[in-house]
């Protein structure tokens, strides 16, 4: 499975961008999928996941109520919805696919990533 990012850009703090993320398998709907970022200087964090059925979204802290992870299983992608953001939100993003995962210590767990998308928030 390949996962290829997209969406990511700049915007002012309080603005919003919606992250997307397509899988080049129809295995895409067994796996949960996951969002992940990275800022400079900082070890790689757990954002946000969703079950292989979308029902149920788990979400960092630091997001939660900001940000919001949904898949569509016929177009094999996978979106992270992002609103009110703020400059500490800068990072690249990545997503990835495996086994649930609801913690930054699970990642290493995971199948498959994508190459990441660079999202900067200005103040």
């Amino acid at each position: 499975v390949q996962l290829q990012a997209s969406g990511g850009g700049l915007v002012q703090a309080g603005g919003s961008l919606r992250l997307s993320c397509a899988a080049s398998a129809r295995t895409f709907t067994i796996y949960g999928m996951h969002w992940f970022r990275q800022a400079p200087g900082k070890e790689r964090e757990f954002v946000a996941a969703i079950t292989w059925s979308g029902f149920s979204t788990y979400y960092a802290d630091s997001v939660k109520g900001r940000f919001t992870i949904s898949r569509d299983n016929a177009k094999s992608t996978v979106y992270l919805q992002m609103n009110s953001l703020k400059p500490e939100d800068t990072a690249v993003y990545y997503c990835a696919a495996g086994p649930l995962c609801r913690a930054t210590t699970c990642q290493e767990g995971m199948d498959y990533w994508g190459k990441g998308t660079q999202v900067t928030v200005s103040s």
